[in-house]
C-alpha cells in the first residue's frame, strides 16, 4: 500500500489518522510540526501527505509552500479544526485557501473515518494517474449532525 506522512501538532489527531490508515494497510510516519515533516520528506519517499494548517512554528501554509518546491507531485490533504464561517462574515476559509495554494483535498476536523479513507483513495489515485491537479481540489467538509 501507500507510504503516508502525517504532519500535525496534535498527538491525538496523529494517532487517530495513523490507526485508520494502518488498518487500511498503509505505512504511516508522523511529524509534530512543519520542520520535522520536511525532514521526513528529505529522508523518505511518500505517496501522500496529511498536513495540518495551524501548527506552532512553521504553519501548514509555509510547510506546503516548501513541500511544493521540493516535491511538487506529492498529493497533499490539508486538515484543520478551525471552523469555516457559513454566514458570510470576514472569517477566512483556510481549507479553501490551502486547496488554491496546492493541496488537492481538505478535511475539516472532526471528520469521519469513511471521509478520511475516501479522500486518501482519491488522492492516491490522483497521484498515480495525474487526474487531479492542484487547481482542481476536492474539498470535504463533514456534516456536523451525522453520527
Amino acid at each position: 500500500m501507500a507510504r503516508i506522512l502525517i504532519v500535525d501538532d496534535d498527538a491525538a489527531v496523529q494517532a487517530t489518522i495513523r490507526l485508520l490508515l494502518e488498518r487500511a494497510g498503509h505505512h504511516v510516519v508522523s511529524a509534530s510540526d512543519g520542520r520535522r515533516g520536511l525532514a521526513s520528506l528529505r529522508g523518505e519517499q511518500f505517496n501522500l501527505l496529511f498536513l495540518d494548517i495551524f501548527m506552532p512554528g512553521m504553519d501548514g501554509f509555509e510547510t506546503m509552500r516548501m513541500v511544493r518546491q521540493q516535491h511538487p507531485r506529492i498529493p497533499i490533504i490539508v486538515i484543520s479544526g478551525r471552523l469555516v464561517s457559513s454566514d458570510g462574515e470576514a472569517t477566512p476559509d483556510f481549507l479553501t485557501m490551502a486547496t488554491k495554494l496546492g493541496a488537492i483535498s481538505s478535511l475539516q476536523k472532526p471528520f469521519k473515518s469513511a471521509e478520511l479513507l475516501a479522500a486518501v483513495s482519491r488522492c492516491l489515485d490522483a497521484g498515480e494517474y495525474g487526474s487531479t491537479s492542484p487547481g482542481q481540489p476536492t474539498v470535504l467538509h463533514p456534516t456536523r449532525n451525522a453520527p
